[in-house]
């Protein structure tokens, strides 16, 4: 991923100092289906074969791809098209439509130990030098497999997800990290991509939860530190035991909100 060092005048407590300051590089692709134009996409310049790949299957676009071939600005991407009944089409919030998902169908359990390490790795190195940029994680059968970062949480998930879909992983064994919150149309991608669970530095929303919860996915948010949210599916954690809520249970949640 491309960055730069920009010049920048920055103040602590009161005083003013001259930086240098690592900033990422924004770019415009055109993204091509069975060989026409479907639409711009702004990301970060790297994984865009995994880019392509994982947008057509987390869009609910196509349940396969055939082939993908970067050339310049373009993603070339060949894939059967799903039928999506008018009924089904929603909005996403992203680019393109999206069919409502099916429900995932998977055997993978894990432990808070397990969602404490997958917390840890949700992190690179451009997200810790610049701040500007998403990331997400992608665990298969509880090992990392690939981390992607872009200037879009969606993007992110589309290139973990479009590794997976190019090298032949069983997605319904895999984890998805996720620095972004969790909408509707987040974890939507990842019931479209067959992922049963999702864990997230940030927040959700009700209606993120209600499509968690009808897709089948255990989705868990506010991942920091030593704490994180179970807010459907808690059966996947084989070590959940409920205690009394604390007198004060609900930690301020703006920080990396």
């Amino acid at each position: 991923m491309n960055t730069i060092q920009v010049r920048g005048l920055q103040v602590r407590k009161g005083s003013t100092f001259e930086i240098e300051d690592t900033v990422v590089l924004e770019s415009t692709f055109s993204l091509y289906l069975n060989g026409r134009f479907f639409s711009g996409m702004v990301a970060s310049n790297d994984r865009l074969e995994e880019l392509g790949a994982g947008f057509m299957i987390c869009q609910g676009l196509s349940d396969r791809i055939t082939n993908v071939t970067v050339k310049g600005q373009d993603i070339l991407v060949d894939a059967p098209i799903t039928d999506i009944p008018a009924r089904e089409i929603i909005s996403t919030g992203a680019v393109g439509v999206s069919r409502s998902p099916d429900p995932v169908k998977s055997s993978l359990s894990l432990d808070i130990a397990d969602i404490y390490r997958i917390t840890s790795e949700i992190e690179t190195e451009t997200w810790r030098k610049t701040g500007g940029v998403h990331c997400s994680v992608l665990f298969y059968q509880k090992d990392l497999l690939m981390k992607a970062s872009d200037l879009g949480r969606h993007n992110t998930v589309d290139k973990v997800v479009g590794h997976a879909v190019l090298k032949g992983i069983d997605r319904s064994m895999c984890i998805l990290g996720c620095t972004g919150r969790q909408p509707r149309d987040m974890v939507t991608k990842a019931a479209h991509a067959g992922i049963p669970v999702i864990v997230s530095r940030a927040a959700t929303t009700q209606q993120g939860i209600e499509t968690a919860q009808k897709a089948g996915i255990t989705l868990i948010c506010f991942s920091r530190g030593d704490r994180f949210t179970v807010y459907t599916h808690p059966e996947r954690v084989s070590d959940l035991h409920c205690n009394p809520a604390p007198e004060s249970s609900l930690d301020d949640k703006r920080d990396e909100a």
